[in-house]
């Protein structure tokens, strides 16, 4: 079992929303599509349920072209970010209801609801009207009328996002469980990193309606394949540093400069950009292969066990995240080290620099 795009294009108006995309999904797979707001994911996520058709390339489910086919011919079942269950039935038949249109048997519905009730852990709650679950039992219970079709594509727009955090955490952990047992194709739309590392399987990470790589989901992250991918895969946002390689010396800033080591002596004489993540920047010197650039300071977050830096460097805004509650005078020059063995090395072309990229830490 299948699904492949095929040189899929989306253009609304005159506007491309998804750009020449190809892409293979295989049985049992939990794929994450991963991007910010208006990324492309949910405009995908229609395509392969057929909501909409693309404005061209193919769709093929096991080989078959299904590109023109109606979403109600196709086993697919599909949760929103604001999951819908109906008030007045209760848990039991909200679940049930998609198996009743499907003319299944009493016996048949019966053994179907309560082993994905099971699966939810919603057995004890098939009595009670959705109303009177918790919010995480309500998705749950949203995700069970999904899964009881025996769809062979499950597609779940940001399922998790209208629910609080200790509710998102437990679901998170749950949900690649649940897919193992069913042994459908999920595809899994966020916007969160963590939520993408948490999840595994392989992700899709999206920029401006094209998929920038395609892989398991630690590869994506330890070895984005250019700078926009390393944005993407990043929460805060990977910060960037135009740097200079020449001898045995790395120029940035103004003429400021230090010896390369570690990722920064693999290159070849040359300019480059280097990449790093909010949390290898530290306003401690933690390594001896750490670069040190004092940097002006706007103001600090602290989050209980974290502190977030709001820092520029010339025309670069950065984002750091240190361990720690750390109460920093605002608007102020600070020194900053960044570990160079959790540096990416980006072409000035955006791609990453295999000869840095092979003596990297995993980040």
């Amino acid at each position: 079992m299948s699904l492949q795009l095929e040189n899929i294009t989306m253009v609304v108006d005159g506007k491309t929303h998804i750009y020449n995309t190809t892409l293979t999904l295989e049985k049992g797979t939990m794929n994450v599509l991963l991007g910010r707001t208006l990324s492309g994911k949910t405009t995908l996520m229609r395509i392969m349920a057929g909501l909409d058709v693309p404005t061209s390339g193919k769709i093929l489910w096991n080989g078959k072209d299904v590109t023109g086919m109606r979403v109600q011919d196709r086993k697919i079942a599909m949760v929103y970010q604001q999951f819908i269950n109906y008030p007045a039935m209760s848990v039991y038949e909200n679940i049930a209801s998609p198996l009743r249109l499907m003319k299944k048997s009493r016996d048949e519905i019966n053994k179907a609801v309560r082993k994905t009730a099971s699966l939810m852990h919603l057995s004890d709650q098939l009595d009670k009207k959705p109303l009177e679950l918790s919010g995480g039992q309500q998705q749950r219970c949203a995700l069970a009328r999904a899964l009881v079709k025996g769809s062979g594509l499950v597609l779940l727009d940001e399922p998790l996002a209208n629910l609080d955090y200790k509710l998102r955490e437990e679901l998170r952990e749950e949900i690649p469980k649940i897919f193992e047992e069913s042994g459908a194709i999920f595809v899994y739309a966020t916007t969160e990193p963590e939520e993408a590392l948490l999840l595994g399987g392989n992700v899709a990470t999206l920029w401006e309606g094209n998929i920038t790589q395609f892989d398991e989901t630690s590869k994506v992250y330890h070895h984005p394949n250019n700078e926009t991918t390393a944005r993407v895969f990043s929460n805060p946002s990977m910060n960037f540093l135009k740097i200079k390689k020449e001898g045995d010396y790395v120029f940035f800033g103004n003429g400021e400069k230090t010896l390369a080591s570690h990722a920064l002596s693999k290159l070849k004489d040359g300019n480059y950009i280097a990449g790093f993540r909010p949390n290898h920047l530290d306003i401690v010197d933690k390594s001896s292969n750490s670069i040190k650039i004092l940097v002006h300071l706007s103001v600090t977050e602290i989050t209980g066990s974290q502190t977030y830096l709001h820092l520029s460097f010339h025309n670069d805004d950065w984002i750091g995240l240190v361990k720690g509650v750390h109460h920093l005078d605002f608007d102020t020059d600070i020194p900053i080290f960044i570990d160079t063995s959790h540096i990416f090395i980006f072409a000035e072309d955006g791609s990453l620099v295999e000869s840095a990229s092979h003596s990297m830490k995993e980040a």
